[in-house]
């Protein structure tokens, strides 16, 4: 890669950016609404970690009374809430708007109003969803929320419906972005950047939005049905009415596994970014780990009833979801197989991030074996609803998509910022993470096969469980110290770290030919790519001789061989260079407020207040319409 394609004619000078907390609040600008994201979701993991902490303090002991059992079932509901839709899942999203551009040699987005608008839709969701633990009145039936246990009759009060209708409203955050993820990858290519050319986080991530698009349509349904159970008096859940329970459960698992590789491809594919730049040879079997993840992404459908062996589907049911599931074990291996070889007879960097990344195989692959084991039906009957299954989902999630996150956070950090994170810190951090996750973790294996049920408030001594639960604590105590060196490490590099050049790690994507942090609008000229490898050719030709260059002829091949890569300049704006960029603007942040305030209006319907409810719902949808009709009347670009 080398040779470039111009920018096309653009003689009219962009807007004066604004500056300061305005500027934040209504950029359009990609790079910033993937800070945006990864701030917010730090923010969240911390929360859900404290909820995480406070129940472990809670079962340290046998017979502890440190909360209520109706604060406990609250803070259990918004922790694994919390990790999944506000953490972990917008965590993956910070680097799908940062990276996913810079990968494919674009400059912003296909729709970058309605990539803020997803931000400002998921940060009100989150607030919606959260802010009810303060006043104890938060989602207390479980992240599952089985019916009909949290049908009306048996959940009458508000807690649930705040869960219902914050899951909508951080589904249709999801839906906006992938839909704009999707459209960007497909139609904002680089010249030449082919799909198999792809780097294959943007690959991963690529997967990912379709899981997206696929998965939760039909949680929304599930949520639809659930909401006119408890606020309009339908009958899709209660059995005495001639509903059925398995419904519920059939709809949020045909969501809720495909949602366990929404999580964990984003990691996977940060850790393929982060291997072969550190072990300085291209990713084994390239090929085969894109098709590997989209054979996840397409099995991750078939496998769902595995969570439902325990309700009596019959032994064909049965063995079908045992051998999917078994299935799906194989893609999953390929990649482990492939990440081992690709580190083999490489010059390994010990760097915070590879640590990290080892650690995911490591750590992961623990997850998948015990994931094996409730391929087994029997097996499953003893481990379903036990700690085991605890223990099983933080090694696929903490050890897996967390590691994965936190790798790729040291890895591009210099980049989003322009310096690096100490790696004294990093590494300490590493250590304390990796030795308290399994302190946490690996015990409740112990504790679930002895028979310890998910969900209990509390319990009495003797049943041979007192030991592990407190180490389960001592480890998160470890955690919680490891998470504050990561803190002060990522806030104190942001302004003091060592300043980082353009490509920190040698690098071989696009995302590391242009300054660290990059220009507004990422790059002056259009990357003309001829490799899936465009800066090794360059600058290392020696790394990447078996490459394929098929459909580059030998001149172009020789050109992005001999000619250096085009070098942006800070100083020079998109205003100078003719560039046009997308104006920032606050309807974004208002649309998102009134969609989250129409919504809310069924709160205030269910419990009788007419005039509240009808006000927000009315005059907020009429609002809301009144907003979209100015976004899509509205030039992207100033007129010029």
């Amino acid at each position: 890669m080398a040779t470039v394609a111009s920018s096309p004619p653009y003689s009219a000078a962009a807007a004066k950016a604004p500056s300061g907390v305005w500027d934040w609040i209504t950029t359009v600008d990609h790079k910033k609404i993937g800070q945006l994201y990864l701030y917010t979701a730090i923010f969240f993991f911390i929360w859900g970690g404290i909820e995480a902490a406070i129940i472990c303090a809670q079962l340290a002991k046998p017979n502890m009374n440190l909360v209520s059992a109706e604060m406990y079932n609250q803070l259990f509901t918004m922790h694994g809430t919390t990790m999944v839709f506000l953490a972990i899942m917008p965590l993956s999203a910070a680097f799908f708007n940062y990276l996913i551009p810079l990968q494919i040699g674009a400059r912003d987005v296909a729709f970058p109003r309605l990539n803020a608008f997803s931000y400002w839709v998921y940060l009100f969701g989150g607030i919606f969803i959260s802010l009810p633990i303060l006043f104890q009145v938060a989602p207390n039936g479980g992240w599952f929320g089985y019916a009909p246990l949290t049908t009306a009759p048996y959940s009458p009060e508000i807690n649930i419906d705040f869960w219902v209708l914050g899951l909508q409203i951080l589904g249709v955050a999801s839906l906006a972005a992938a839909v704009n993820f999707i459209t960007t990858i497909i139609n904002l290519r680089a010249p030449g950047m082919t799909l198999m050319r792809m780097p294959i986080f943007t690959w991963m991530s690529f997967v990912v939005q379709f899981l997206i698009v696929l998965a939760f349509p039909v949680i929304t349904i599930a949520l639809f049905f659930l909401m006119f159970d408890r606020v309009f008096g339908t009958t899709f859940f209660l059995v005495s009415a001639g509903g059925d329970p398995l419904l519920w459960q059939h709809l949020f698992w045909i969501f809720g596994h495909p949602e366990v590789y929404i999580l964990i491809l984003p990691a996977f594919g940060l850790v393929s970014e982060v291997l072969p730049t550190m072990s300085r040879k291209p990713l084994f079997g390239y090929p085969v780990m894109v098709y590997s993840g989209i054979l996840i992404g397409f099995l991750g459908f078939g496998v769902w009833a595995h969570h439902m062996f325990s309700v009596g589907m019959g032994p064909v049911a049965d063995t079908v979801f045992s051998m999917t599931t078994m299935l799906i074990a194989i893609p999953t291996g390929v990649k482990i197989f492939n990440w081992i070889f690709t580190m083999w007879g490489g010059q390994i960097r010990f760097t915070s991030a590879m640590l990290f990344a080892i650690g995911l195989i490591a750590l992961f692959t623990i997850g998948g074996i015990s994931g094996i084991m409730h391929s087994s039906a029997p097996a499953d009957l003893q481990q379903t609803d036990s700690y085991f299954v605890v223990a099983h989902f933080h090694y696929v999630l903490f050890g897996g998509a967390i590691m994965g996150i936190y790798a790729g956070t040291y890895h591009y950090f210099p980049k989003m910022t322009g310096r690096f994170m100490n790696e004294t810190m990093g590494k300490w951090h590493f250590w304390t993470n990796f030795i308290g996750m399994n302190v946490t973790f690996f015990p409740m294996h112990f504790s679930g096969l002895l028979g310890m049920p998910r969900r209990i408030y509390t319990y009495d001594g003797g049943q041979g469980w007192d030991t592990f639960n407190l180490l389960a604590s001592i480890g998160t105590a470890i955690l919680i110290c490891s998470t504050l060196i990561f803190l002060v490490n990522f806030i104190r590099s942001r302004k003091h770290g060592a300043v980082a050049p353009a490509n920190p790690w040698d690098g071989a994507s696009l995302e590391w030919s242009i300054p660290s942090p990059p220009p507004e609008y990422n790059f002056a000229e259009l990357p003309q790519v001829t490799s899936r490898y465009p800066l090794w050719d360059l600058n290392h030709p020696e790394m990447t001789e078996g490459v394929d260059h098929s459909s580059a002829d030998a001149a172009q091949v020789e050109a992005a061989h001999a000619t250096p890569m085009h070098i942006e300049t800070e100083t020079r704006t998109a205003k100078e260079l003719g560039i046009p960029m997308p104006v920032n603007t606050a309807k974004p942040v208002v649309a998102a407020f009134l969609l989250v305030a129409m919504l809310s209006g069924l709160l205030f319907y269910k419990n009788g207040s007419m005039t509240i409810a009808l006000t927000l719902m009315v005059g907020g949808a009429l609002a809301f319409a009144g907003t979209m009709y100015a976004w899509l009347y509205a030039p992207l670009e100033e007129e010029h």
